[in-house]
């Protein structure tokens, strides 16, 4: 991966707020999303200690915790000491995490070699890309996450790096927004060879999906020929998942998924939500929280001290991964990415 540095105008960003508590909050109908393995237990409460502390314990929102085998008595026993909210585990399906028997192995396997022999991370990993079809067509359709509306997407050992003094799932509802990020990377371009024609072929089949006020600037810098690898981290989502659960994207994964890619090659979760986002909604739908600082593995944003609202915040701007300038016109708040 490497540093997003492109021009990319117009999505929203937080309004400045008052430093206090909304006196009107609204709980909303949202959860707490976190796919973990046992074995993630000790990097599982580091996450959770932070974010409680940071947001939760005021707010009680439940947590989902997603497993492709069955949790611990141990591991659900010591996250269920790190909160007051309620606390979910399920099971992921066996059919909605293994790779599909439909797909040739052998040329999987191709796939892993090639990409291990360039030194590309997660390369030769199967269940890498478990995950990633998972997390791309079926995480929103777990039966325990059929009770929520918005979903907060939580990794292991992350930093929060801001006290949240706001609701950003009640932010979203009275905003009218759908999708909320707080990092943006470009893709590694080995694991997409052929994502973007993919995605070219949809649209063509499809052109009623596509948004007539969409963000493909985000995506391609000559109108849509080419893919300019630059996609949302997933690993920081606050979202709709009636978005996701929509008849546009359920068809847009299928087809996608019918590809083979996800093993062929090795696309993304984040790719495929970020596309299907700057495609199929508005791109005032989209939402730059600037105010959340966020840490996951050597990528991080920390807010400056305008974008931080007012927020008590513990990290460095000299460490983050890009600088962000936000321009005011007469109408609504735009991001450009320096």
């Amino acid at each position: 991966m490497v540093l997003l540095r492109g021009g990319f105008r117009q999505l929203s960003t937080t309004i400045p707020i008052s430093a206090e508590p909304e006196p009107s909050f609204q709980r909303q109908n949202a959860t707490l999303v976190f796919l973990a393995r046992n074995t993630d237990l000790r990097d599982v409460l580091t996450s959770m200690s932070n974010l409680e502390r940071r947001y939760n314990h005021k707010y009680l929102y439940p947590w989902v915790f997603l497993n492709d085998e069955e949790f611990t008595n141990e591991f659900k026993g010591r996250v269920l000491l790190e909160t007051n909210a309620p606390v979910y585990f399920g099971l992921i399906p066996k059919e909605h995490w293994v790779q599909p028997a439909w797909i040739d192995e052998d040329k999987a396997e191709e796939s892993r070699k090639r990409l291990k022999g360039q030194n590309i991370i997660y390369g030769d990993s199967s269940s890498y890309r478990n995950m990633c079809r998972f997390n791309s067509g079926y995480f929103f359709q777990h039966p325990l996450l059929q009770q929520f509306k918005y979903y907060w997407r939580i990794e292991p050992n992350v930093d929060y790096f801001c006290d949240m003094n706001y609701d950003p799932f009640q932010y979203l509802n009275q905003n009218n927004r759908t999708y909320g990020f707080t990092i943006a990377l470009y893709e590694t371009s080995e694991t997409v060879t052929t994502l973007w024609d993919s995605v070219k072929e949809f649209m063509a089949n499809y052109p009623q999906y596509i948004s007539n006020d969409n963000a493909m600037e985000l995506l391609s810098n000559d109108g849509g020929q080419t893919y300019n690898m630059c996609h949302f981290w997933s690993n920081f989502e606050i979202a709709d998942m009636d978005f996701w659960r929509s008849e546009a994207y359920r068809k847009f994964f299928n087809f996608l998924d019918a590809k083979g890619g996800f093993y062929y090659e090795r696309w993304g979760d984040a790719p495929v939500h970020s596309i299907a986002a700057a495609l199929f909604l508005p791109k005032h739908k989209l939402h730059f929280f600037q105010d959340i600082g966020y840490r996951h593995a050597v990528y991080q944003h920390c807010p400056s001290s305008d974008e931080s609202l007012g927020n008590s915040c513990s990290c460095h701007r000299w460490n983050s991964i890009g600088k962000y300038t936000n321009r005011l016109n007469s109408t609504s708040k735009s991001l450009t990415l320096l």
